[in-house]
């Protein structure tokens, strides 16, 4: 029987599950979003999805799946492959791994959204070539995903670094974190920023005060990503940031808080080079899912090769 020729990729984030299958992100067969909804009607599309997928084109290789979070990676966990205490309404302890595992009887690779997005950047974007790199997303949550090198950073759990506390301007009213109020996520996420501005982030003018504290934001974050993960780049994606006038102000005012205390920037060239934007757009976490599919496969072949071996 030929061996499968084909991946299945999924980017599950918190408001719609994207999909695709094919050989990588850049040679897609078949691709479809589905709303993040209830996980029963959401993950019943998603199989529907990938049984035509299977029925047209052959069966997987393997699965990669990047997922909102918390999510539990630790293989050896009664919970491995779940969506854990989610603040998602409904999809707490959601079986997402198992459940297509007993459907497609294929390997599949799991990780944080965030941690996929960092992948495939790394692999074909904007962190080519480096083997330590840190993704943000700043969006309706803030995440980040650390490569550490080559490979996604995960220990107890994984990295929850949106949450990180930060020192509030004066003035300016209280972050809207129900967990820790006044984090990175609580400040400077996209519904942080209506809540506590009253209005939609791109509905202000480029000199707005808003806009000065959203630098300031973004770069205490990126500051201390900095200091406690010492990546080769830092690259920050997701919605707020498609504001052109907003990099360069993040920039400028990191120079500022990092004061020069570990050379980051100059060996890196210039913060122009340490502080980027996603190259690959909206196709960063499909990306990422891809690679965490081959690597799920050619585990799950390096395992079965030291089984026949210890077999003998």
């Amino acid at each position: 029987m030929p061996r499968p020729t084909y991946f299945g990729a999924i980017e599950a984030g918190g408001t719609k599950f994207n999909c695709a299958f094919g050989l990588n992100h850049e040679a897609i067969l078949e691709q479809k979003r589905i709303a993040t909804v209830h996980p029963d009607d959401t993950l019943r599309e998603v199989e529907a999805f990938f049984d035509y997928c299977v029925e047209k084109y052959g069966p997987m290789q393997s699965m990669g799946i990047a997922c909102f979070g918390p999510v539990d990676l630790t293989k050896s966990s009664e919970t491995y492959g779940y969506v854990i205490n989610t603040p998602k309404p409904n999809w707490s302890f959601t079986p997402i791994v198992p459940r297509l595992e007993k459907r497609y009887g294929c390997p599949i690779g799991f990780d944080l959204d965030v941690n996929g997005s960092a992948l495939g950047e790394m692999r074909f974007g904007a962190g080519r070539g480096l083997e330590n790199v840190a993704y943000v997303t700043i969006g309706t949550g803030i995440g980040v995903g650390v490569i550490a090198n080559g490979k996604s950073l995960n220990g107890l759990l994984h990295p929850e670094f949106g949450h990180i506390s930060l020192h509030k301007l004066e003035g300016e009213p209280d972050g809207v974190c129900k967990f820790h109020k006044n984090c990175a996520e609580g400040l400077a996420c996209g519904p942080a920023i209506e809540k506590r501005w009253g209005a939609p982030a791109e509905t202000f003018p480029i000199d707005h005060q808003m806009w000065k504290s959203q630098a300031y934001y973004t770069a205490a974050l990126c500051n201390a990503i900095t200091l406690a993960y010492s990546p080769q780049r830092i690259i920050l994606g997701g919605g707020v940031m498609t504001q052109p006038h907003l990099l360069a102000a993040i920039r400028k005012e990191f120079e500022v808080q990092l004061n020069g205390y570990v050379p980051a920037i100059s060996r890196s060239g210039c913060v122009e080079s340490y502080i980027v934007t996603p190259e690959l757009d909206n196709m960063s976490g499909i990306a990422g899912a891809f690679v965490i599919a081959k690597e799920s496969a050619t585990n799950a072949v390096s395992q079965s090769r030291e089984n026949d071996l210890a077999a003998v």
